[in-house]
């Protein structure tokens, strides 16, 4: 669905995204503050950013939820000698949670600069 938004609203929009990228270089919990923060100074402004900022939110907390799960259960798993290679599926998989993620940014900042509706996928509507 094409949206007809300002490019300054399709701008901040896409920084929701964007801002999501600072846990990549080095800030904890940045994927979550990063969208956060873009989102409260502007969402009162650009409905567009309300939304998007909502569903970059919304995908990121998703994340660390599915990530700090896998952690302990990874963690679990690799105290008994017998679930270790349980452990290790686990590992593989926060890797490609981090790349899926990567990529998924990139894509809905994408969308959104082109003036295109985004959802994340398996995504929980904490922020309605």
């Amino acid at each position: 669905m094409i949206m007809n938004d300002s490019q300054s609203a399709r701008n901040w929009a896409m920084g929701c995204h964007l801002a999501a990228l600072t846990f990549y270089v080095g800030i904890p919990f940045g994927n979550v503050l990063g969208p956060l923060l873009v989102w409260l100074f502007k969402k009162d402004e650009y409905p567009l950013v309300d939304e998007q900022g909502k569903e970059s939110l919304n995908f990121q907390i998703s994340l660390l939820v599915y990530s700090i799960v896998a952690i302990i259960v990874a963690v679990a798993c690799a105290v008994t000698v017998i679930l270790v290679p349980v452990a290790l599926l686990l590992g593989i998989l926060l890797v490609v949670i981090f790349i899926v993620n990567l990529v998924l940014i990139i894509v809905a900042a994408i969308k959104t600069s082109n003036g295109e509706n985004f959802s994340y996928p398996l995504s929980i509507k904490f922020i309605k």
